[in-house]
């Protein structure tokens, strides 16, 4: 009986001897195996919409946040160790072999309004934080050919536009030359109610595509995303605007992103979580990675 017992001792002794160390190397391979297993089922990405910046208190609202607002928007993804990265860098990883950082965000900036420049730029040059600028074109046509440097409602130039891309900072894509408004009975770029398919396909080739032929006239570069005025969406226009080249969309729902390796599909329309006046990016990020 003795000899049975001291045998089961021995088998309970040598299994949680076991147990300890099978235990000790997965939590020093941890880190290893988060990373793996989020290159297996994607790299989570959350986006934050911004629109307007501030320095008048009476402005702020919904799409409208205070310079120090960003500012501390800023100083808690760099404590947290989130990386920014663009568009551009979102297709080289799918489509190529680029990499992204283990804590990637995106912050966008929709309308291309002067306070981008005025306010938003200097503090992504002060904490090297990169961001994606969606133009409307008309406007900035408007104010390059009239100037009014008016933060409250300008908006930036060609030259501005220039200046922020050669930082490497600012990325710019497409917002529409010119349905960024419903004075022409129509939501952004949303197909309308009984519009054919070609009249649609006109439409978006002759409004989006000058905005991409000018684009490559001031600054060299063809824009690789468009960004729907209003988040309003037809299916019809996915295969209209692949035709012209886009790899990726950006959308307004409110959800994380999944960006996959060798699936280009994840590009198109990016979730983003609008970042108002009553949600910190921290709010955001904290409810969304958890």
């Amino acid at each position: 009986m003795f000899v049975i017992r001291l045998r089961t001792l021995v088998i309970y002794f040598t299994a949680a001897i076991l147990l300890i160390t099978v235990f000790t190397a997965f939590m020093v391979k941890s880190d290893d195996f988060s990373v793996h297993a989020q290159e297996e089922s994607g790299v989570f990405l959350p986006i934050l919409m911004y629109h307007a910046v501030t320095e008048d208190p009476a402005r702020i609202g919904q799409f409208v946040i205070s310079s120090d607002m960003l500012e501390a928007d800023l100083k808690y993804l760099q404590q947290e160790g989130y990386q920014t990265v663009t568009i551009d860098e979102l297709i080289q990883y799918v489509k190529e072999d680029g990499t992204l950082p283990e804590k990637p965000v995106m912050l966008t900036f929709d309308d291309g309004y002067f306070n981008n420049y005025c306010y938003a730029y200097p503090l992504l040059q002060k904490y090297q934080a990169k961001a994606v600028i969606s133009l409307i074109g008309k406007y900035t046509d408007l104010y390059t050919n009239t100037p009014d440097e008016n933060p409250g409602y300008s908006h930036i130039t060609w030259d501005q536009v220039n200046e922020m891309m050669q930082s490497g900072l600012v990325e710019f894509q497409n917002h529409s030359y010119d349905l960024h408004s419903n004075t022409k009975g129509r939501d952004g770029a949303k197909k309308k109610k009984g519009e054919s398919e070609e009249a649609y396909a006109q439409m978006l080739w002759a409004d989006v595509g000058r905005l991409q032929e000018e684009m490559k006239v001031h600054t060299g570069y063809m824009p690789s995303a468009f960004t729907y005025p209003f988040g309003s969406v037809s299916e019809a226009s996915y295969e209209i605007l692949e035709k012209m080249g886009f790899e990726a969309t950006l959308s307004c729902e409110e959800k994380l992103n999944c960006i996959v390796k060798g699936d280009p599909n994840c590009l198109f329309m990016l979730n983003r979580f609008l970042r108002s006046n009553k949600k910190s990016a921290e709010n955001i990020l904290r409810a969304a990675m958890n």
